[in-house]
C-alpha cells in the first residue's frame, strides 16, 4: 500500500520540524523557498495576505493529507484557509502547494512572542535580513 503526501507551504511556526515531531508528524521532504505576491502578517498568529511586490520566505514539506488536516483542527489554526500557491525553490524549481492563511478580516492583536518565536526561527532558517527586520517590527525589537 502506497502512502500518499502532499506538498505545503509554511512561514509560521510550523516551519519548525521539531514542533511537527512533537505532534507525531514527519515530513519527507523540507525545502526553504518564497511566494512572490504576498507578504506576511503577524497577529496573534501569522498569516500571508496577498500584495503587489511582496515576498514571503517559507518551507515547502512533503507530509501526509491526514497529518495536515490534524495540523488545521486545532483550534487556534481552525479558521485558516487553504489555497494553491506556486513556490519558488532553489535552482529555478517551482513547486505547487497548499498554503493555509488566515483571512484579512480574521487577523486581529499583536503577538510580540509568537513574532520572537518566529524570528529566531526564521534566523534559524537563513532568510534575508530585510525580512527578519519585518518580523523583527513585530517584536518590539526593530
Amino acid at each position: 500500500m502506497r502512502t500518499e503526501y502532499v506538498s505545503v507551504f509554511f512561514y509560521g511556526l510550523f516551519m519548525d520540524t521539531t514542533l511537527l515531531a512533537s505532534r507525531g508528524i514527519w515530513p519527507t521532504e523540507t525545502t526553504v523557498g518564497y511566494v512572490d505576491g504576498y507578504n506576511l502578517h503577524i497577529g496573534e498568529r501569522a498569516t500571508l495576505l496577498p500584495e503587489a511586490g511582496g515576498r514571503a520566505y517559507g518551507v515547502v514539506m512533503t507530509i501526509k493529507p491526514d497529518d495536515v488536516a490534524a495540523l488545521y483542527s486545532d483550534a487556534s489554526v481552525a479558521d485558516y484557509v487553504a489555497d494553491t500557491l506556486v513556490v519558488e525553490l532553489p535552482g529555478n524549481r517551482q513547486v505547487r502547494a497548499a498554503c493555509y492563511s488566515l483571512p484579512a478580516a480574521k487577523l486581529t492583536g499583536t503577538n510580540p512572542a509568537y513574532a520572537a518565536a518566529l524570528l529566531d526561527l526564521a534566523s534559524w532558517l537563513e532568510f534575508p535580513e530585510h525580512y527578519l527586520a519585518r518580523i523583527r517590527e513585530v517584536t518590539g525589537n526593530a
